[in-house]
């Protein structure tokens, strides 16, 4: 027998239960990333955040589980559904709270449906619906899902696509010259002119993990995150325990870049490291110097990668400006449930255009590419 039950608190589940569900490629998805953030004071209800993760049992063991969330409002989802709350409460009808399966703050593609059969996973969105619904709630949402999860989607979730900007070593680069020979000579040159301005600067770099992480490195990384947040006049989620947390949870999988310019640390770049993949999350700094932050930001995550052996470099949500350093449009999922049907019907005809015109979108910025034709 399985049933389902509901958490409030990560760790009222077992962390090896919890992992032994998913093949730990994706560090966001770990027990111990998800706990922390609980644990460390950066979710909150006053921000719209209360745990809500579903798993279903066998006895004294999980077989499936999913982390999700009560939400009373659309902070940090990077999945945009303010035009829904809107029609919403144009028709005096209540959008919040609704139930999101998600990471927290991390536009992040990675599994959501924790679960080893494709049976067990579409008994978890068939879970997920039934607690929206049991809650009275207006919907449910999985955002950031793999795309080998689509098919454990039955046909009453809606699908909507967007697009990130991904780095890619499927040509098998060696170096970062290999990775420069690769693009047209425009390109090539402002990339060279770019790093050539910041080490003509004198800044150097120290790539970080967590394990060898002292206090005033942490510190120092938490405080350029914090100003990056106060110059865009946004709330910072993130606290110094939680990246304490992650340099003692999880020290090879904590990546810092920082960039130290006459003994001082002038900017970092916090990133995580799974598989494959290197995540890259959030950046800050304290001096303004010439290619900075493409540096901090691309280049030095691109050269780790290739040191490293890893194919594939995520630095974060939107910018235009990426595909210039050899990151291109790559496609991000989510999926909706929606309770009320006539909602449904009108927001599955939105989903459709609006995948229609992003698919369009991706073909302007895919002939972009800095990289030569074959």
């Amino acid at each position: 027998m399985v049933d389902v039950r509901i958490h409030r608190r990560l760790a009222d589940i077992p962390a090896a239960g919890w992992d032994a569900l998913h093949d730990g490629s994706n560090p966001f998805v770990s027990h111990a990333f998800l706990s922390g953030m609980e644990e460390t004071d950066c979710l909150r209800e006053s921000w719209g955040w209360t745990p809500h993760h579903l798993a279903l049992w066998e006895g004294d063991a999980p077989v499936a589980a999913a982390p999700a969330y009560l939400k009373h409002n659309s902070h940090g989802e990077f999945v945009f559904d303010h035009a829904w709350a809107h029609a919403y409460a144009r028709h005096g009808l209540d959008y919040f709270p609704k139930l999101l399966c998600a990471v927290p703050y991390s536009p992040v593609t990675g599994p959501r449906l924790l679960a080893p059969t494709a049976a067990l996973r579409g008994r978890l969105a068939d879970a997920l619906a039934a607690e929206a619904r049991r809650l009275g709630l207006s919907s449910a949402h999985v955002n950031f899902h793999g795309a080998g999860e689509d098919a454990d989607f039955g046909d009453d979730w809606l699908s909507r696509i967007d697009v990130q900007y991904h780095w890619r070593n499927d040509a098998g680069w060696a170096t970062f010259e290999d990775y420069l020979a690769a693009m047209d000579h425009k390109h090539r040159k402002n990339i060279r002119q770019e790093r050539a301005k910041v080490a003509r600067a004198g800044v150097t770099f120290r790539t970080v993990h967590g394990g060898d992480a002292g206090e005033a490195d942490l510190a120092t990384m938490h405080r350029f995150y914090l100003q990056t947040f106060a110059e865009y006049g946004n709330s910072p989620a993130l606290t110094l325990p939680f990246l304490r947390h992650l340099a003692h949870a999880m020290p090879g999988q904590l990546v810092m870049f920082l960039a130290e310019h006459r003994g001082m640390a002038v900017a970092g770049a916090l990133c995580l490291r799974g598989g494959d993949t290197l995540y890259g999350r959030y950046w800050g700094a304290g001096a303004v110097l010439p290619g900075l932050h493409f540096e901090t930001c691309y280049y030095q995550g691109i050269d780790y990668c290739l040191r490293e052996g890893l194919r594939v470099f995520e630095p974060g949500a939107q910018g235009e400006h990426k595909i210039a350093r050899g990151f291109l449009p790559a496609f991000v999922r989510s999926r909706h449930w929606i309770a009320d049907p006539r909602f449904g019907e009108a927001l599955r005809e939105w989903c459709g255009e609006e995948a229609r015109s992003i698919r369009r979108y991706a073909d302007v910025l895919a002939a972009r590419s800095p990289f030569r034709r074959p």
